[in-house]
């Protein structure tokens, strides 16, 4: 019986989607797995899409009088991937119980390739691999075949994009540290566009993983009510098969992936897009990666604020992309947060010189648990061109400081989120603050009637406070500690429910101990 589901209902179905299509897993690693089921998904959208088209033109109706229901450019023509017939997931689906599902599959995506040039090398050809259990195959063709997926055509992208958005993050989950490399977690891209609201012009992503920067920017400008069309997006990647999800997530997106580029030296070594100059960059490089090849880049044009250490590339990513950002950009970007105080190396020599000018808008550090692949505490860097004014408030001689290490929930035992409150108050606060004041005239921590420093949440800054800090950038420095509320416990009270929990939680762990000698003790060798 299919399953059925509401788009207001996604989340449970996209969870109870995940679980079926991980109980047919078996023994298959989840990275290798990964592809599989991605690539069916991508499979069963393309052919849905194909399909609704295609019946249009065969009734001939309005304006698809004497259209040809096999002419490719029918199709090209309303952005809609040509699907051959023994790749269609109809005829997929009749093959799904025969040992040469998988033959059969990996032709499919031939196929298609050979029909649509801008997926040509991205699709999987993973399915007639012997470690891959036909019947297990043959049983996620039905369960995806037998979900209630196909529905209006732009509803049934939005449905089939967040399917494919909660698998690639579950997977990462799946896979941990490994994961991580090609996945940032959807509240922390969220919070970054949110804060730089790429509204309008060129994304550029020069890690850019499965896209979900991407994504999210598009995202971001429907939900504004602006144009799809209105921006326009730029990346490059280093891992192929990571590159390969990105292009797929991008099109079952219908968002042209055709400038993110894929090749093995990366961004530093052959950079793809040298004369791009981005309004909008979003990005979480690896964090403090020692093989970057920085020996080979000692007299870089990129270097503009210092010579990075070969041995760390924070520093070498942050100048990469402010070079590549336009005059009025503006950046944010994940890194290790050792880089807002190291001094190993010149990087303090090119923090001073990224204070002095102006580039840095505001710090934020992170809570624990956000991130699939590290348990490195982590902030996000705002890098903007835009001090002086533009619009805005000018700032160049403030830095706005955000500690958020009290937000985010956790959904599971090790892994925290963002809530939409989180998002909200850490977002609003930036922009309140880079606003111009309506009424009240600009004093030191209130700027107008909306922004106000909170001690142990955010704080502004001027740059002759933290230069006699030595230039750091740790919030903790300067935003101080909440004011404790007093709750009318008399501390005497307090330290006795304390060691009360103290000790049945000992005498838990003690229990606990002597189980498991227990039954380590039947266990015979």
């Amino acid at each position: 019986m299919p399953i059925q589901t509401e788009t207001n209902n996604s989340a449970d179905f996209e969870k109870m989607l995940f679980r079926a299509a991980d109980k047919l897993r078996k023994n298959i690693d989840a990275a290798e797995y990964k592809h599989v089921v991605l690539g069916l998904i991508f499979l069963k959208f393309i052919s849905d899409s194909f399909e609704e088209l295609h019946a249009k033109l065969v009734s001939g109706d309005g304006d698809y009088t004497g259209a040809n229901p096999e002419d490719k450019d029918e199709y090209l023509a309303e952005s809609v991937f040509f699907v051959p017939p023994n790749a269609r997931w109809s005829y997929i689906q009749t093959r799904a119980k025969l040992p040469s599902i998988g033959e059969d599959l990996d032709m499919a995506m031939d196929l298609i390739e050979k029909d649509n040039p801008s997926l040509r090398g991205i699709l999987p050809k993973v399915y007639a691999r012997p470690n891959l259990d036909k019947m297990s195959l043959g049983g996620l063709i039905d369960m995806i075949n037998n979900t209630a997926l196909k529905q209006e055509n732009e509803k049934s992208k939005d449905l089939f994009g967040r399917v494919y958005e909660y698998f690639l993050g579950e997977f990462a989950n799946a896979e941990g540290k490994k994961g991580g490399q090609f996945y940032t977690p959807k509240s922390i891209v969220r919070l970054m566009v949110e804060m730089i609201e790429p509204y309008k012009g060129r994304v550029y992503d020069p890690c850019c993983g499965s896209g979900g920067m991407f994504v999210m920017s598009e995202k971001f400008v429907e939900e504004h009510r602006g144009r799809r069309d209105d921006i326009s997006v730029y990346g490059q990647e280093s891992n192929q098969t990571t590159w390969r999800l990105c292009r797929m997530n991008l099109a079952i997106r219908s968002v042209d992936g055709t400038q993110v580029k894929w090749n093995t030296e990366g961004s530093f070594l052959k950079d793809e897009h040298k004369d791009l100059k981005a309004d909008f960059i979003l990005a979480n490089p690896p964090f403090n990666d020692s093989d970057w090849s920085g020996e080979l880049l000692r007299e870089d044009p990129r270097w503009q604020y210092g010579l990075p250490p070969s041995g760390n590339a924070n520093y070498a990513w942050m100048q990469h992309m402010i070079y590549h950002l336009s005059p009025k950009g503006t950046m944010a970007m994940v890194l290790a947060n050792g880089s807002l105080s190291s001094n190993i190396s010149n990087e303090g020599e090119i923090r001073k010189n990224l204070i002095n000018a102006g580039l840095i808008d505001c710090i934020l550090t992170f809570p624990g648990q956000l991130f699939y692949n590290t348990q490195i505490p982590a902030c996000i860097w705002f890098i903007s061109r835009k001090k002086g004014g533009n619009g805005e408030r000018a700032r160049m001689d403030e830095i706005l400081f955000i500690d958020a290490k009290d937000l985010g929930h956790l959904i599971d035992r090790t892994h925290k989120v963002f809530s939409d409150e989180d998002i909200a108050k850490i977002s609003d606060t930036y922009h309140k603050w880079k606003s111009k004041p309506s009424v009240i005239p600009a004093k030191a921590g209130i700027h107008d009637a909306g922004y106000q420093d909170i001690k142990g949440f955010c704080k502004s800054v001027t740059i002759d406070k933290i230069a006699s800090h030595d230039f750091v950038l740790t919030p903790g420095r300067y935003i101080g500690i909440p004011d404790e509320v007093d709750d009318g416990i008399p501390f005497a009270d307090k330290m006795k429910k304390l060691t009360k929990e103290l000790d049945e939680q000992m005498k838990k762990e003690e229990e606990m101990n002597k189980n498991i000698k227990e039954q380590l003790g039947k266990i015979k060798i």
